[in-house]
């Protein structure tokens, strides 16, 4: 047991969609004391950093409600029940990007907001990528604009201010890191 571990005594539904569950648990903290906690449970994720024989990103432009506004990010989607992360990884590089890749390798699983939601996202480098002539069509309430970016322009966008979203940054400084572009 960790040492810091609080022992959930009850859990409460309040909201089961189409993405999250929304959870309140009466836990009790390592002091012994009761305490509330807020929980947001997903299903996971997975993200990509496409990479073009010459060394570009390939990006998506998209609203996002959330934030009121259109971010670039990297290709990315959610977990399917009982699918394993490298066929979503496949599934959403197609949907989005209308590319499929010759190797797909995980870079990294990290969690994205681990004070109160559950959500990780399994981050893949996609090389080798080839257009598909008829790619599977993406959801059908997502609209998207496909760039390809060097990661040098892509790291400085980031520098800037420009790209705001975290799954996105971690991916563009992997790429800096791995020396994509040079």
């Amino acid at each position: 047991m960790d040492k810091f571990e609080e022992r959930t005594v009850h859990t409460e539904t309040i909201y089961d969609g189409k993405i999250i569950r929304l959870e309140i648990d009466d836990v009790i903290l390592p002091d012994g004391k009761p305490a509330k906690r807020e929980l947001v449970r997903h299903p996971g994720a997975v993200a990509l950093i496409p990479i073009t024989d010459d060394g570009k990103l390939v990006m998506v432009e998209q609203y996002r409600k959330a934030l009121g506004t259109t971010l670039l990010e990297v290709p990315a989607g959610k977990l399917e029940p009982g699918e394993a992360p490298e066929v979503t990884a496949r599934r959403e590089l197609e949907e989005e990007t209308g590319y499929a890749c010759g190797n797909l390798e995980l870079v990294t699983t990290f969690a994205t907001s681990p004070g109160f939601a559950d959500e990780t996202i399994h981050l893949f480098a996609a090389t080798g990528l080839r257009k598909i002539d008829n790619p599977a069509a993406g959801d059908e309430d997502e609209f998207v604009e496909l760039l390809e970016i060097p990661v040098e322009e892509a790291a400085a966008m980031l520098d800037q201010g420009k790209i705001r979203d975290a799954k996105t940054a971690f991916s563009i400084l992997w790429a800096e890191r791995a020396g994509i572009g040079k």
